[in-house]
């Protein structure tokens, strides 16, 4: 079995007098596909906020590589190798897809941001020019790695989140909700690029409302209800689970 990257125990977040998550543990292993389900409110997005840095938690352990990273800063998260995306593209205006992409792996120049992308660091500029081309090729984009970011679509936009994310050589990726807005040939791209991440290596936690889509994609679920997990299983056995059916959808998770 592969190690765990990712590990979670105890954790708890309280907003004033709303515990938006409770006593939550969950594990994530290295190429392993995770999926996050449960309602509005349950507490999937502050759970990625606190692996990301964003909030810090009440109570309870977040440890990366089997080391804690409780009170670190989001850049500092990103450099030890957790990379996310947003629910809303978030692209870097002005510039073209390449460099969008580039800008991702600030967190592994040498020379710093700026130098590389001015060319003022030829060596490092080209290594990572590489990269980012290879990473636009990954998610289908190379047709437009020098079109500005404008132009692309919803969905081509959600790609070049990922590429980014990428390119700051992630360990664990967080995505959420990259399947929103998505046509349907746009979520079958989405999750071939999703397993060959997941080839690589690299362990994939994905918060997902699309359960057509997130079932035959994820190799295990969580399931949170009000903060707290009301199941951890293999995707046919949440399709049948009574908590789950109860609590979340009210009915069958069968496929379509």
């Amino acid at each position: 079995m592969p190690p765990a990257v990712l590990e979670l125990k105890g954790l708890s977040k309280r907003f004033g007098g709303l515990l938006a998550v409770s006593n939550l543990d969950f594990e994530v292993r290295e190429g392993e596909i995770l999926g996050v389900i449960g309602p509005n409110g349950a507490g999937k997005s502050t759970t990625f906020n606190i692996i990301a840095g964003v909030y810090g938690a009440d109570a309870g352990s977040v440890t990366f590589g089997g080391k804690p990273i409780a009170g670190l800063a989001p850049h500092q998260i990103a450099a030890l190798g957790i990379l996310r995306t947003f629910q809303h593209n978030r692209p870097f205006s002005g510039m073209t897809v390449a460099d969008n992409v580039m800008v991702g792996a600030h967190t592994r120049f040498r020379s710093g941001l700026f130098s590389v992308l001015l060319g003022n660091s030829s060596d490092e500029e080209a290594q990572r020019r590489q990269q980012a081309d290879e990473l636009v090729a990954f998610v289908g984009l190379s047709e437009l790695r020098d079109a500005d970011v404008t132009t692309l679509s919803f969905g081509q936009g959600r790609l070049l989140e990922i590429a980014r994310a990428l390119a700051g050589e992630p360990k664990l990726i967080l995505l959420d909700e990259p399947a929103a807005g998505l046509t349907p040939a746009e979520l079958e791209r989405l999750g071939g690029i999703i397993r060959g991440i997941a080839a690589r290596g690299i362990a994939v936690l994905l918060i997902e409302h699309d359960m057509h889509f997130l079932l035959p994609l994820a190799h295990r679920v969580v399931v949170l209800n009000f903060g707290a997990k009301i199941a951890d299983g293999l995707p046919e056995e949440i399709r049948t689970n009574p908590a789950v059916m109860d609590a979340y959808l009210g009915g069958s998770l069968a496929p379509a």
